[in-house]
């Protein structure tokens, strides 16, 4: 059955002469849904601008030197603490700051290498898998 002509002025005109309690009734539950609706979108779209923004400033966890990877690499955190007897060809100004696997910049106090994956490598560190940077 379709409703009445009166029905529908009502759910439009909320405060009309027409409006019946069941209709403001149901126009608090419609609007409360609506504003529900657009809290609950606006939280989602914030919750997730956050967590990308987290994930993007947290930072990984340092490479420790006894870590299985870094010790089968020779990974130390300084590049002068190198054994020179079991790795004779390293020099002193190879470092994971002029590496061409290590993704930070100079200056920053740590960066990404792929060959440590998840973390961290000192920028002052250095590993037997060392490439000059290009350029």
């Amino acid at each position: 059955m379709a409703p009445a002509r009166a029905d529908i002025v009502a759910l439009s005109l909320p405060n009309s002469a027409f409006a019946t309690p069941l209709t403001d009734k149901f126009l608090t539950q419609l609007e409360y849904a609506m504003n529900s609706r657009r809290h609950f979108i606006r939280q989602v779209s914030f919750a997730g601008t956050a967590l990308i923004a987290g994930q993007s400033f947290a930072q990984n966890p340092m490479v420790v030197e006894t870590d299985g990877q870094a010790t089968a690499l020779g990974y130390k955190a300084d590049t002068t603490k190198v054994d020179k007897a079991k790795y004779p060809k390293h020099l002193a100004t190879q470092a994971c700051k002029n590496c061409q696997l290590y993704a930070g910049k100079a200056a920053d106090k740590a960066g990404a290498c792929p060959l440590f994956a998840g973390k961290q490598v000192a920028p002052g560190g250095w590993c037997s898998a060392w490439v000059m940077k290009a350029g």
